[in-house]
């Protein structure tokens, strides 16, 4: 039995990983495949990578090709979700932010620097054309810190998965202002190079499971009520995230790449662009 070690954010994304584990498919490969939640997200997530404290990682990504621009000796399997991220632009229910253009200098909370919540505030800024240099921050860890942080003023506004973020919105802790969605293919697979070279057909079992759950996964009978149960969200609002939503089984395409590295060159989040064969699997 290869025991593996695969890290993710606790969200529904990530529920066929969670059935394929559940149901055994990977025991029946020969492989104890053990999730741990990181609820820190992203830029915690690049720095386990790093220091080789798991194999695998379903991450944003433009946290990872920032990540591996910096060294992180990981690289991008496939993509995972082929779909954009749709972050939700948020604030305290009780502040006096009514519009985005309201925060053009106001504090950020960020799960931390590196993550997602971090180079979406980039993206937001650059999409409203405020000055980039101008961009405060506040770190808060996870969304449990988000709430604490909004609510206690520590920081005025905190970018997030909107959906994760919508039981929130509805009880009355957050509002929503907006949205700023990825313009790339939010979820990629990652795996350390250290366990690719070792473990090249492992590999290619794990994904030959997870990829037959992923196309299968919206035929799954009544997988909305089970989504909407699991992750206590509204049955339409999760009807609408799968709507939005595709899973992927393919390769990060190179002119996709591309777009990613230029953008964050621009926004100054990359001192230098990569070639491909040191991001992405081949």
């Amino acid at each position: 039995m290869k025991t593996v070690r695969i890290i993710g954010v606790p969200e529904h994304f990530n529920l066929p990983w969670h059935l394929a584990i559940e149901e055994g498919a990977f025991l029946e490969r020969g492989i104890d495949l053990q999730w741990t939640d990181i609820p820190e997200g992203t830029g915690r997530m690049s720095r386990l990578l790093s220091d080789e404290e798991t194999d695998l990682a379903i991450i944003l990504t433009e946290g990872i090709v920032k990540s591996i621009s910096e060294g992180n000796n990981s690289k991008i399997v496939q993509e995972y979700i082929g779909s954009p991220l749709l972050w939700g632009i948020h604030v305290a229910a009780n502040s006096d932010f009514k519009t985005i253009d309201d925060l053009k200098t106001a504090k950020a909370a960020i799960s931390r620097f590196g993550s997602g919540s971090h180079l979406m505030a980039y993206v937001n800024a650059e999409k409203e054309g405020w000055d980039l240099r101008e961009l405060d921050f506040e770190i808060i860890n996870s969304l449990k810190g988000a709430v604490e942080g909004l609510t206690d003023q520590q920081a005025d506004y905190f970018i997030w998965e909107q959906f994760t973020t919508k039981p929130l919105v509805d009880n009355g802790t957050f509002r929503r202002l907006g949205n700023c969605p990825t313009p790339w293919p939010c979820f990629m697979i990652v795996a350390t190079n250290l366990f690719l070279k070792r473990n090249a057909t492992v590999l290619q079992h794990i994904l030959e499971v997870i990829n037959t759950y992923t196309q299968e996964f919206k035929n799954i009978p009544s997988i909305d009520r089970t989504l909407a149960n699991r992750y206590e969200q509204k049955l339409p609002d999760i009807q609408e995230w799968l709507s939005l939503t595709q899973w992927s089984q393919r390769q990060l395409p190179l002119e996709t790449l591309e777009k990613v590295q230029k953008i964050l060159l621009a926004l100054e989040l990359l001192e230098k662009k990569l070639a491909p064969e040191r991001i992405l699997l081949t």
